[in-house]
């Protein structure tokens, strides 16, 4: 299909008015796993990508406002659809299309992620996938390292953050692959396994919660991969309490993260508000799709998509 039905029209009227027809969205979408619909969507955005420009004081929803709200749609599509949590995917996306400033992206995602995560781990407590008293003691410190660690990355210069962030989204982007690759057989044979709750175990609690907590509320990431691994091997959950327990702990950390950048004055609602209403209205529906995939290709595209960000955020 020859390049010129992809493309986009878009032009602002006296900074307000944005007009783009609906095939930059699908080629937005083709382009998180494809090449070519990579170089299709660099075709549709990047020659003009100043008029996209985020304008903080003009809180009008206007064009700009309109499409970071359809954009966060789409984008809450394809995560919901593939089972991601997407925060490293959001930031790129901010910074990437609309020229949003990396510390207020990692304040946006972090904050956004205190609220679609908040119904995850309810119905996971109520499905009986959750380690309660793990899940409260790891998250309440992974609470204040993310606290503390918001307030390092508001030392850190912009430029050297797009890197550092890049680099965890790619880390990231590994250890997925070895959870989805290499611990679903390693931990059958331990799920049955009852852990001990001795001191040494709480201990373990706290140092996860702290390490991974800081890793989130520096780099704005949700540290999905790093907290599953770390309740997998260092505490013992099984598979199915490990998934339940993160959506609690990333509960407490995407708290502390977003009140620690808040009081920086990093956070900027109305964004919030157009990432929200966004995301979790493209979620909803991706997820009703997820059961229709083949399991190798969900798991191929978690493992891409913090990856996909990482590109984006270096480039």
């Amino acid at each position: 299909m020859p390049v010129e039905t992809f493309k986009a029209t878009a032009h602002l009227q006296k900074g307000r008015v944005l007009r783009c027809n609906g095939k930059c969205l699908f080629a937005f979408l083709e382009s998180c796993f494809t090449s070519r619909g990579f170089a299709l969507f660099r075709y549709c955005f990047l020659s003009d990508r100043s008029s996209l420009r985020y304008d903080k004081e003009n809180t009008e929803l206007g064009g700009t406002e309109m499409t970071i709200i359809l954009t966060m749609f789409a984008t809450g599509t394809l995560l919901g659809f593939v089972g991601a949590g997407g925060a490293g995917f959001i930031i790129a996306i901010l910074t990437f299309l609309f020229h949003i400033p990396i510390h207020t992206a990692l304040a946006t995602s972090l904050a956004a992620m205190a609220f679609t995560t908040l119904s995850g781990a309810f119905s996971h407590y109520r499905e009986g996938n959750t380690s309660v008293k793990t899940g409260l003691i790891t998250g309440g410190f992974g609470l204040t390292g993310a606290f503390a660690g918001s307030k390092v990355s508001a030392l850190i210069p912009a430029d050297s953050l797009h890197w550092l962030t890049a680099g965890m989204l790619f880390l990231s982007s590994f250890l997925l692959m070895v959870r989805l690759v290499v611990f679903d057989r390693y931990t059958q044979h331990n799920q049955t396994a009852k852990h001990r709750e001795s001191s040494l175990f709480w201990l373990k609690c706290i140092s996860l919660g702290i390490a991974t907590g800081f890793l989130a509320g520096t780099f704005g990431i949700g540290s999905t991969p790093f907290i599953q691994i770390g309740l997998l091997t260092m505490l013992g959950l099984s598979i199915r309490q490990s998934v339940g327990t993160t959506m609690l702990i990333i509960l407490f950390i995407a708290i502390g993260g977003g009140t620690g950048f808040s009081t920086k004055g990093f956070l900027d609602v109305t964004l919030l508000i157009q990432v929200l209403a966004g995301t979790m209205c493209g979620a909803y529906i991706g997820a009703k799709f997820t059961g229709h995939a083949p399991k190798p290709l969900l798991k191929t595209a978690m493992i891409l998509a913090p990856a996909t960000a990482g590109v984006l955020l270096v480039i």
